[in-house]
């Protein structure tokens, strides 16, 4: 009974955190952004990529930089948080340090802005 019960549980967090990130489209993100006023866009590229465009409502938090975490420790761990960077290689890495700090609800935008554009989203420049 015992050892049912542990697999139980053991099934049950696994769950939990493989829906800490969710890989999400363009439009579900578009969707959060020009709907959800709780939210937290987290573009992690450079400053300089983020000049040239970026998507409304969003925070440059770099992934790259050495106070990439002192900087998303002061974001809300309980409101849901989007990424997103180029492509989506730097967003996953954000994504995995934000799950790892526990943050609950992490969003990573697949294919990052580049799917965005290709989807014929606005950014602002």
């Amino acid at each position: 009974m015992a050892l049912m019960a542990s697999f139980v549980l053991l099934g049950s967090c696994k769950q939990a955190n493989d829906k800490e990130i969710e890989m999400v489209s363009a439009v579900k993100v578009y969707e959060a952004v020009y709907g959800e006023e709780n939210l937290q866009l987290i573009d992690v590229r450079t400053e300089e990529e983020f000049a040239v465009n970026h998507l409304k409502n969003a925070q440059n938090i770099c992934v790259t930089s050495p106070d990439f975490k002192q900087k998303v420790a002061s974001l809300d761990k309980e409101k849901p948080v989007y990424v997103y960077c180029k492509k989506g290689g730097r967003s996953a890495k954000a994504a995995s340090i934000l799950k790892d700090m526990g943050f609950t609800k992490v969003y990573d935008l697949q294919g990052g802005i580049t799917s965005w554009q290709e989807e014929g989203l606005e950014t602002i420049n």
